[in-house]
């Protein structure tokens, strides 16, 4: 009898145990939820293995804090940050990894010498980024202690960097999705579309036309034709040329016109032909007219 109830026992601690790992596979890991929530919310970006320039573009993200720290494309490793408790700040654990490169390549008859401190002195070509700048994310990852989150940045002077962000879980525990994705969203947030792009989206979701521009309440008049101009008035009927003694040459010629053909006399004398008119000059003045 007591053999059956050790097995009755057995079979019953078989069934709890299956239903348990039956209950988590339908559930899932508590820390692939949140990275497939990540995931999902922020598009990564591909860099080239480099690191020097972008291969597929994802989503531009915002930095709320201060003091992030990156190293440039020509470091072996990602500047590590950490974020907890509302601080974020840098630590040298992928440094030390580039000190230690630095320091074996010292001992051999190649290498460019210098302590380990040194090195990581001077690991990497290193920047800062402040509240407001934006970069790239490039990996999102899972760690047995937090996630990893993977930064890239536009070129600063024709040198791209790259660091890490570590949000550890609380020791013993995972905490639930949605708090521990409000905690990254106090460092990075995907930029957001301006207002003219949204609503854009939002017409060509809706499969509408943009809205026609609105009308001003009161139109503008519109302008008056003008008015055609009148054409000048005929001149008035001139007074017919006429020829006096003692005009000058100029004179008959502005009121006649030019002479069919002129003689010059004897003397100071001077004869202008018309068509029915002979004058005669005497000094350069009208002294006769036939």
């Amino acid at each position: 009898m007591t053999q059956v109830r050790r097995f009755h026992a057995f079979v019953f601690a078989l069934v709890a145990t299956t239903f348990t790992l039956a209950t988590q596979a339908q559930v899932g890991d508590p820390g692939t939820l949140i990275k497939e929530k990540l995931v999902s919310q922020i598009k990564l970006t591909k860099a080239a293995a480099a690191h020097d320039d972008i291969v597929t573009a994802g989503d531009v993200v915002l930095l709320h804090k201060d003091g992030l720290m990156m190293c440039s494309s020509a470091s072996s490793y990602a500047f590590s940050n950490t974020y907890s408790n509302g601080v974020l700040s840098a630590n040298l654990n992928n440094r030390a990894k580039d000190a230690a490169k630095s320091f074996i390549r010292g001992k051999l008859p190649f290498g460019g010498g210098g302590s380990v401190k040194d090195a990581a002195s001077n690991g990497c070509t290193s920047r800062k980024f402040v509240s407001g700048e934006k970069f790239w994310v490039t990996d999102i990852a899972l760690q047995k202690d937090g996630i990893l989150v993977s930064t890239f940045s536009d070129p600063y002077n024709d040198v791209r960097y790259f660091g890490e962000i570590k949000f550890p879980f609380p020791k013993g525990s995972v905490p639930p999705v949605d708090d521990f994705v409000k905690t990254v969203s106090e460092v990075i947030t995907v930029q957001p579309p301006d207002d003219k792009d949204k609503g854009d989206k939002n017409d060509q979701a809706a499969g509408g036309q943009a809205p026609a521009p609105a009308q001003t309440a009161a139109a503008t008049p519109a302008p008056a034709p003008l008015q055609a101009i009148a054409p000048p008035p005929p001149p008035a009927d001139a007074p017919p040329p006429s020829i006096a003694i003692g005009q000058t040459k100029d004179q008959v010629v502005a009121g006649f016109g030019q002479p069919v053909r002129t003689a010059k006399l004897a003397g100071t004398k001077e004869i202008y032909f018309y068509k029915d008119m002979k004058v005669t000059f005497t000094n350069g003045k009208v002294s006769n007219v036939e």
